[in-house]
């Protein structure tokens, strides 16, 4: 099998991240297809030319369309800001590349429908979505045991993602707190919990939500002095129903103090739980209503399942070595090379990711009165 061919636009923190899982893909998983960078794409020149030796590719450029019309280029990886991913994506299905685009998709709902419009009429086009967290050994395992019942009826569900990276007023604004690029936590990191909860337990039906920016203004970046007003949200909690009748919350924070990255959730129904935390990757809990009781609690309480490294066909690390942010990324990405290869869609694909801005989109419209506000029906 040839190699794919790929063309990424950007180079920051993630390009860096998806850089690093094309390289060690073949390295890891015994029946991978390779994929190789061969061209790159920056907001400038210099940026690019720079990119473009550290991965080791020869083309670079900061005009990203010249990426895109490349004969040598199969998949366009989007890494760029948000409110450029609708001009980049539309226009990569439009050239007939398969897309990987980095969450979130973009920066509303509208544009959001615009771009799953495109994706299925891109015929042949295999896309995917960056929602790296579907793809620990311990929430594919999580799938598992709710899509087998062994949870019964879903009484309720509580979804966080926490930081605290942004409580320094002095940390200086970048385009994460520009409305018109999208930032914010609820889109930064919300977008990740609440595509896991709808991974897991099915549709959004209504949410009613608030959010709160704590620190309104923030030093421009090398000039301390100029101030630039923050009009997107440091925290949001969201109520929200389900379409399968039941009721959750989601919260997110990058104000959450002594907190790193907590992705966590707790899901209860009628036969068991589960619970699972990010900073503790290796484990999903399990607790299930059957086991008996008896003195001292018998043999009912949550099960720690070592889920650890538990990918199929690797060749390393073994399946008792400790998970990592890294191999969730690789695993995600590796899902979405071999489904080009295959010729077969992937999932999360970019309806997906136009489902999490749907839901974003009704959030920041309750947050405005307090009020219930349909999934979809932003009238």
């Amino acid at each position: 099998m040839k190699d794919l061919r790929v063309g990424l636009i950007g180079y920051g923190f993630m390009g860096r991240m998806h850089t690093f899982c094309y390289k060690t893909i073949p390295m890891i998983y015994r029946n991978a297809p390779r994929a190789r960078i061969v061209g790159v794409s920056t907001a400038h020149d210099a940026s690019a030319r720079s990119a473009a030796a550290e991965i080791g590719c020869e083309f670079a450029t900061s005009d990203w369309p010249r990426l895109i019309e490349r004969d040598d280029v199969d998949i366009i990886d989007v890494c760029s800001p948000n409110a450029a991913h609708k001009d980049q994506v539309i226009a990569a299905l439009r050239a007939g590349k398969h897309v990987y685009c980095d969450k979130p998709l973009t920066t509303s709902a509208a544009d959001a429908r615009e771009i799953a419009a495109a994706a299925r009429q891109a015929t042949g086009c295999v896309h995917q979505m960056t929602f790296q967290n579907r793809f620990f050994p311990a929430t594919l395992r999580a799938k598992e045991l709710i899509d087998e019942g062994r949870l019964g009826r879903i009484y309720h569900f509580r979804g966080a993602y926490l930081h605290a990276g942004y409580v320094d007023p002095a940390r200086p604004f970048t385009w994460r707190m520009d409305k018109a690029h999208g930032g914010g936590a609820l889109v930064d990191l919300g977008s990740h919990i609440i595509d896991l909860m709808r991974h897991l337990l099915g549709e959004f039906e209504s949410v009613c939500a608030a959010t709160e920016t704590f620190v309104t203004e923030r030093p421009l970046l090398g000039q301390p002095a100029r101030k630039l007003p923050v009009e997107v949200d440091d925290w949001a909690m969201l109520t929200v129903r389900m379409a399968g009748g039941f009721p959750g919350t989601v919260e997110a924070s990058r104000f959450a103090m002594g907190i790193n990255d907590e992705l966590r959730f707790e899901i209860h129904g009628e036969k068991g739980a589960l619970r699972f935390n990010l900073m503790e990757p290796n484990w999903l809990y399990f607790f299930d209503n059957t086991d008996p009781g008896g003195n001292y609690g018998g043999s009912k309480g949550f099960k720690q399942i070592e889920c650890v490294q538990r990918y199929s066909d690797v060749l390393l690390p073994t399946p008792k070595n400790s998970i990592g942010w890294r191999d969730s990324h690789r695993h995600c990405l590796c899902n979405f090379v071999k489904c080009v290869a295959e010729g077969k869609p992937a999932s999360p694909d970019l309806a997906d990711g136009a489902a999490v801005q749907q839901i974003m989109d009704a959030a920041y419209e309750s947050a405005k009165t307090g009020r219930w506000v349909k999934v979809g029906d932003m009238t």
